[in-house]
């Protein structure tokens, strides 16, 4: 299959009112894609949560004989980053997904099925989707077959991916564009190569990006699985219905959060290095008013100074020489106060919760604690909408799964995702509470809302095995009177 065969199969990929070749569509998404704000958005939030922030890259300029400012580079340049975005960022992966989420569905037969998927793997993946989807604004499932035939899962990171939706509401996805570097040794030398892959309801083409134009890849072609016939050995390609690509997004504007609070982390560690500067630069506190100086310049003078900690100055009848000092102190108080100012705001920009709240002190109780999670709580709420959508989209594929495997059918089976976030609790006072309500709510409601319970329908197991070996006990006792001396008491 050439080139130009390959390029014309990727009719999902033509929009209507675009008067372009399928290749020429595909170059302008991606160079619109990589000169997009959105893009660099996403990048930046990658860079500020792994600690490369703008601060890094910043000079000590003054100002020049002209009023104009200039780099120096015989002043201290301090870049000082205190990361507290990324602070904000795990605090709200860890609060809707750092404990396991569970399921619950009235098919036994499907929740074995699906225990054996969602398992501690994907539970580790979803966390990973869910920080990358606060860091840039969505984070990307791919669903595929491994090796094995078994149904596994793939991050993708949302700066490689151009989705092309069918909706304005980016709800159906017709087909994507992938754009990703890996590196090639040629002539014993490292050389970049820029990959595309293309994902249609036919299945996926690869390309590499050459340039201006599309270069056909060593595979050409792939469909997204293969199942092999029964009674043969031959592996044959299929396709999904839809795109195996899933969203899941932070909110549904697909915003990232560093888009609320980067100017408030650049202000942190601008006053943070600002300080450290003015400490160390000790001898620019002190302003030297010199009087007939015995040197040539200042620069002289600094250098004696710095040297030899003295300065030699002209003591003449008509200029006597003297040296005075103008002592600028650091006032660190300012610092702090305006520190504190950001940090709270980029809290609340962020809403996020601060650990440290006054709310916290002594011994709080559930309302207190409830009010200082509001912030946190309200912007999961969004989030977790947006995953349980996206979960109804993987269901889809896992029940085509099960089907294929001959597992069952459960296209019609309910399931409910349940996330379990991890907040603060004062024990004593929902224990009482769990006590309090034992004559009016049931026992699995009790049991299901305890803080030391993790899995309520074990619990509840345990609990009736319990109960019928006390009743064995019992029964054991009532037909068995107590002994006597080692003797049966037969009166």
């Amino acid at each position: 299959m050439n080139m130009q065969n390959d390029i014309r199969k990727l009719s999902n990929l033509v929009k209507t009112g675009y008067d372009l070749t399928n290749e020429e569509y595909i170059l302008h998404e991606i160079k619109k894609f990589k000169l997009s704000q959105k893009r660099k958005l996403m990048i930046i939030g990658e860079n500020y949560y792994e600690g490369k922030h703008d601060i890094l890259n910043t000079d000590r300029e003054v100002i020049n004989a002209d009023g104009e400012l200039e780099k120096v580079d015989n002043l201290p340049n301090n870049h000082v980053i205190d990361n507290q975005y990324k602070k904000m960022v795990d605090q709200k992966a860890n609060y809707l997904l750092g404990k396991p989420f569970s399921f619950k569905t009235e098919n036994k037969t499907y929740s074995n099925e699906i225990k054996k998927i969602f398992n501690k793997k994907f539970k580790r993946t979803l966390r990973g989707i869910g920080i990358d989807s606060i860091n840039e604004g969505t984070g990307w499932l791919y669903v595929y077959y491994d090796e094995d035939g078994k149904l596994s899962f793939k991050v993708i990171k949302n700066y490689e991916l151009i989705p092309i939706w069918h909706d304005s509401e980016h709800t159906i996805l017709d087909s994507a564009i992938r754009l990703y570097e890996t590196i090639k040794i040629k002539n014993k030398k490292e050389e970049i190569v820029e990959n595309v892959e293309v994902y249609t309801k036919e299945g996926i083409y690869y390309f590499i990006l050459d340039g201006n134009r599309l270069v056909t890849n060593e595979i050409k072609f792939s469909n997204y699985f293969t199942v092999i016939e029964k009674g043969g050995k031959e592996q044959i390609g299929y396709n999904w219905n839809k795109i195996p690509l899933i969203p899941f997004k932070y909110n549904p504007k697909e915003i990232p959060l560093i888009k609320m609070v980067k100017s408030l982390q650049d202000g942190i560690n601008q006053i943070l290095s600002t300080f450290e500067n003015n400490m160390e630069e000790d001898i620019r506190n002190t302003i030297f008013v010199l009087v007939n100086f015995d040197g040539e310049n200042l620069g002289e003078f600094r250098h004696n100074l710095a040297t030899y900690g003295s300065v030699k100055i002209s003591n003449t009848q008509d200029m006597p020489g003297d040296l005075k000092t103008l002592q600028v102190e650091v006032n660190s108080e300012n610092y702090k106060a305006i520190l504190e100012i950001f940090k709270k705001a980029l809290i609340e920009n962020a809403m996020g919760y601060d650990a440290k709240d006054d709310r916290l002190q002594g011994n709080p109780n559930q309302l207190n604690i409830r009010s200082m999670y509001s912030d946190i709580d309200l912007d999961a709420n969004g989030m977790e909408t947006e995953f349980q959508a996206s979960f109804e989209d993987l269901l889809w594929f896992i029940n085509c799964y099960l089907s294929q495997n001959d597992k069952g059918n459960f296209e019609n089976e309910d399931v409910e995702i349940i996330f379990d976030r991890d907040i603060l609790i004062n024990e004593t006072e929902v224990i009482n509470n769990c006590n309090n309500s034992m004559d009016i709510l049931s026992e699995e409601t009790i049991v299901a809302n305890h803080p030391w319970i993790s899995d309520p329908q074990k619990e509840l197991e345990s609990k009736e095995k319990e109960r019928k070996k006390e009743i064995d006990h019992q029964y054991s006792d009532a037909f068995n009177p107590p002994k006597k001396d080692g003797n049966v008491n037969e009166e």
